[in-house]
């Protein structure tokens, strides 16, 4: 039987292996040599169609701002603005090597320009200035990589949290620690889940920024 042809190589083929190896492995065992063998190729085969690394990490972190929803400027800017922090957070969630490396490199690949220029043209319909729809998005992309980080590097599952608090109480003395010793003990017994919020932050930003903009 004759062997299926192997599909040719492009530059979207590497970036999306590189993607899955980033996925699969963290971000550390992305190399020319890991990918090359992943896709099947000598390592040389992949600078016919990427500079060197620091252009596959550029567009693997672009490949995933691609997955991110640009905002509508149909929906209001708070809906919009709401739906661009979810898709954000669960895009950066799906992938998790990627929100350090989107903080790090000077990002300016077609979906990230087309995400930025989308949601700067939301604010400034909304009524915003320039300067302050940059602080806006800014504001708001902080809280969402944050927030991010967090989640991924908590180092207890949700489902652990009641089991940890009980198992924390006895650390928490209640004269020394009365707000904490209280706290730890709602959480010990069920009363309060414990869990971080998006929208809890998200909501604070928008109202605040629905102020300014007023």
């Amino acid at each position: 039987m004759t062997p299926e042809p192997r599909a040719p190589l492009t530059r979207d083929r590497v970036l999306r292996a590189a993607v899955t190896l980033a996925d699969e492995h963290g971000i550390a065992a992305l190399g020319m040599r890991p990918l090359g063998a992943a896709l099947g190729v000598q390592a040389m085969s992949l600078y016919n169609h990427v500079a060197n690394k620091d252009a596959i990490l550029d567009g693997i972190v672009d490949h995933v701002v691609g997955e991110i929803g640009v905002p509508s400027r149909a929906d209001g800017w708070p809906t919009a603005m709401q739906r661009r922090a979810f898709s954000a957070h669960d895009a950066l969630m799906r992938h998790a090597w990627a929100c350090p490396l989107l903080m790090a490199r000077v990002n300016v690949g077609p979906n990230m320009l087309r995400y930025i220029d989308g949601t700067l043209a939301c604010l400034l319909d909304a009524g915003f200035s320039l300067p302050m729809a940059d602080h806006a998005w800014n504001a708001m992309d902080s809280y969402i990589y944050g927030f991010t980080l967090h989640k991924l590097n908590f180092p207890f599952k949700a489902d652990e949290y009641a089991q940890v608090a009980t198992g924390y109480l006895p650390r928490l003395s209640k004269p020394d620690y009365p707000a904490m010793h209280a706290m730890t003990s709602l959480v010990a017994t069920g009363g309060h889940d414990g869990l971080h919020d998006l929208s809890f932050g998200l909501d604070m930003i928008l109202d605040g920024l629905g102020r300014l903009r007023r």
